[in-house]
């Protein structure tokens, strides 16, 4: 066979379709348990595709996924694409009231769940919290939700049945109907600008963004960052304990799909379970990328006792990790290239990431420079002019992952993506004499907690519900773990009385578990300047009072 053009795959179908043509029974996807090939995907994946189909799903309809890491999720991603839709996963774990926002904003066509992880995450039930009536709805294959009205049904995996669900059982008698033929139809029509994801991340209002991520976007810079710049190939096995729901965890499952190696993954970060994988898989790359996760793999007890000799690339971020748990790492995994990333959902994942013939000083000190395909500026906050080396300012970045705009939401769409095309993150950064970036922080009123964005508005909008609340501020309060937790400062209304446990509670269920404060203070007046609380303020005095309780 004639080496194929990679340039030429550019939908997730075609992708999936070109690594079964290169190698059918190579290892696809490996979980601590189970594993598929290339050929045992592509059949489930057509499965799901004739399900899909068969439920309604339009050409360029939306799929929803709402589970965590798990085959199914990969099956059904894959199956989606292959049926013609866009799929949209869904943070697992977003409370009821976050998932009827997003499934009505996304104008989901079916939703699939599962009751295979149901002693840890019931989906189940926060789906009939977001909806209630959902169970008296009538038809499961034909549902009517005023609350979300192109919602047409929703899929269960597991082996439970419950009211206005269809079960996975029910998914053979549905496909009896629908032909091979009626897929490929389907695929071939697929073309790489229309929208492969719809990923959502939070902003700086109080409901998260839908960002539309073209096929093109997500395999070509997927193929950016593994074959051109990580240097992947089909011998690779490339380990990443990032939730699959993320654009972190899907961006290196289709970089290494496009090479025709191996995704090994885990249902839930375990380092126990994490060593051993990358051990016996014999891992030769690794993505730990966030502090909290490399802080348990280090201290794990059997962490010196793994051979970890195998992995020779491993996406670290070492530039901007604590200085021991930087240590650590080297010492542990000298063989081994650290490289450090920048990135951002809207840029269908990574923007920058270390060349690996930078040395080691500039791979473990910075994050990198642009993938092939992206233009970078840093511009001065206040003037827009462009800031010179090392000095700070919001990253721009304009290249060929970006999203289209954000779903349903012209506005912030034209606020965010200037007239030239230049997308305005919100990200401080900096780049030094050599072009390499480093990140310094949000512009936006964000936190990020342990990797995931977060909207202070958003939990400050369901903080002031309460009706002893006047106002709420939140910010970010450092934490040894998760880098940043949320901290609300709380005026009460003349008379009012709710303790801060009264107020995390009146968050419970609101509010993913990740956003709820782990501190509540109460003021009487706010630090103002002429017009705007200065939270600047804020944050200092949570962080002042955090360091003295530390030091005693």
């Amino acid at each position: 066979m004639a080496p194929r053009d990679p340039d030429t795959v550019l939908t997730l179908c075609d992708l999936l379709l070109a690594a079964v043509a290169d190698g059918a029974d190579r290892d696809a996807v490996v979980f601590p348990e189970t594993r598929l090939s290339y050929g045992a995907l592509l059949a489930r994946a057509r499965r799901w595709a004739k399900a899909f189909i068969a439920l309604g799903v339009p050409q360029g309809g939306h799929v929803g996924l709402l589970m965590t890491t798990q085959m199914d999720f990969v099956e059904a991603l894959f199956g989606a694409a292959l049926a013609g839709a866009a799929v949209v996963p869904i943070n697992a774990r977003y409370a009821p009231a976050e998932l009827a926002y997003l499934i009505e904003n996304a104008d989901l066509n079916t939703l699939v769940t599962t009751d295979k992880v149901a002693g840890a995450v019931d989906f189940v039930g926060r789906i009939g919290a977001a909806f209630p009536g959902l169970d008296r709805s009538g038809d499961a294959r034909h549902l009517t939700l005023e609350q979300a009205p192109r919602l047409n049904n929703i899929v269960v995996t597991g082996t439970g049945r419950y009211p206005g669900f269809i079960p996975e059982e029910a998914l053979d008698a549905l496909t009896a109907g629908v032909s091979d033929a009626d897929v490929d139809d389907r695929c071939a029509a697929v073309r790489p600008d229309d929208l492969g994801l719809i990923l959502y991340t939070s902003g700086t209002t109080s409901n998260p963004k839908g960002c539309m991520i073209p096929h093109r976007a997500i395999t070509s810079n997927s193929r950016a960052l593994g074959r051109y710049r990580y240097r992947m190939t089909d011998k690779d096995r490339f380990w990443s304990p990032l939730p699959i729901f993320h654009i972190a965890g899907i961006l290196p499952m289709i970089a290494v799909f496009d090479v025709g190696g191996a995704y090994l993954t885990i249902p839930h970060f375990e380092p126990g379970i994490a060593l051993d994988m990358l051990e016996r898989e014999q891992a030769t790359m690794a993505y730990p990328s966030f502090v909290t996760i490399m802080q348990d793999l280090i201290n794990h007890p059997r962490f010196a006792g793994t051979d970890l000799s195998r992995v020779r690339l491993m996406n670290s971020n070492l530039g901007v990790q604590p200085a021991a748990i930087k240590q650590a790492i080297m010492d542990a995994m000298p063989h081994t290239v650290q490289v450090g990333t920048y990135g951002l959902t809207e840029a269908s994942g990574t923007v920058c990431t270390s060349r690996l013939d930078d040395d080691v000083g500039t791979r473990t000190s910075r994050l990198g420079v642009p993938l092939r395909g992206w233009d970078l500026r840093i511009v001065d906050t206040d003037t827009g002019r462009d800031c010179g080396p090392d000095e700070k300012g919001e990253i721009l970045i304009r290249g060929p992952g970006m999203l289209k705009g954000y779903y349903r939401d012209p506005e912030k769409t034209a606020q965010s993506i200037d007239p030239d095309g230049w997308l305005h993150t919100g990200d401080l950064g900096s780049l030094d004499a050599d072009g390499q970036i480093m990140f310094h922080g949000r512009t936006k009123d964000m936190l990020k907690v342990g990797g995931e964005n977060v909207a202070a508005a958003e939990i400050e909008n369901v903080l002031n519900t309460h009706p002893a609340v006047e106002l709420a501020q939140v910010v970010g309060a450092p934490d040894p773990r998760y880098v940043e937790v949320a901290a609300a400062f709380i005026k009460l209304h003349d008379g009012a009385r709710a303790s801060g446990t009264d107020l995390i509670a009146h968050c419970d269920g609101k509010l993913a578990r990740f956003k709820v404060p782990r501190y509540v203070r109460f003021v009487d007046d706010w630090p103002m300047s002429t017009s705007k609380i200065q939270k600047f303020k804020l944050r200092d005095r949570i962080a002042a009072e955090i360091t003295a309780a530390e030091t005693g």
